[in-house]
């Protein structure tokens, strides 16, 4: 599959493109919003597309068209105001499923927050942030693609373990994201997963594992 990786620049953007560079199975394509960007991630053998998710829905249907597959792990940054939460996070994410609905990309992979789905999990610090991840999941939801939307835990830096578990409901943990990459790439390749959302958590089954046994 060719699987546009929109916020390919971002720590887990980039753990997903360099994975199924890797892997063989799929042709990441990034988007990234520089030339800059575009020219680094060029220079090690990525196809990329430069575009902003504050263009219009019009402008991306453009960048997502001919995809087979689009994985949204784009986010505003914690340096950013809530105005840009707002625009990337929910706009963004919601102009980028528009998009895909008029191009006839229908797989969409969500990467979203750990807790989005339940307002009383949700952190007074970053509720912006939660009703954000809540909103967009919820119209990802309701449109017709053949979505699945992943709920990471706290996002670590490390190795991953290649261990997880997924499930609904899970009480609060972290994640590598380099583990996080490795369930995108493979829930891209289940069925069983379409229409799915979970929250998702180091812990004892194998990637592999835990995505055969749903």
């Amino acid at each position: 599959m060719k699987v546009l990786i929109v916020g390919a620049n971002g720590k887990v953007g980039r753990l997903l493109v360099e994975l199924l560079k890797a892997g063989g199975k799929h042709t990441p394509i990034a988007m990234v919003r520089s030339q800059e960007q575009a020219d680094a991630l060029e220079a090690s053998g990525v196809a990329t597309v430069i575009a902003d998710l504050e263009s219009t829905v019009e402008q991306l249907v453009s960048v997502v068209h001919g995809h087979d597959a689009i994985v949204f792990t784009a986010g505003s940054g914690a340096h950013t105001g809530y105005d840009k939460t707002i625009l990337i996070d929910l706009d963004g994410a919601v102009k980028v499923m528009e998009a895909a609905e008029q191009a006839g990309v229908k797989r969409f992979v969500m990467v979203s927050g750990f807790g989005a789905d339940r307002r009383e999990a949700w952190s007074d610090a970053i509720r912006p942030y939660h009703a954000a991840k809540h909103y967009a999941d919820r119209l990802l939801a309701a449109s017709t693609l053949d979505y699945t939307i992943l709920r990471p835990g706290r996002l670590l830096d490390e190795p991953g373990t290649g261990m997880i578990s997924i499930e609904e409901g899970m009480e609060r943990g972290s994640i590598p994201r380099e583990d996080v990459a490795g369930v995108i790439a493979a829930v891209l390749e289940s069925p069983a997963t379409i229409r799915q959302s979970y929250d998702l958590l180091s812990g004892k089954q194998s990637i592999g594992d835990a995505i055969a046994a749903i």
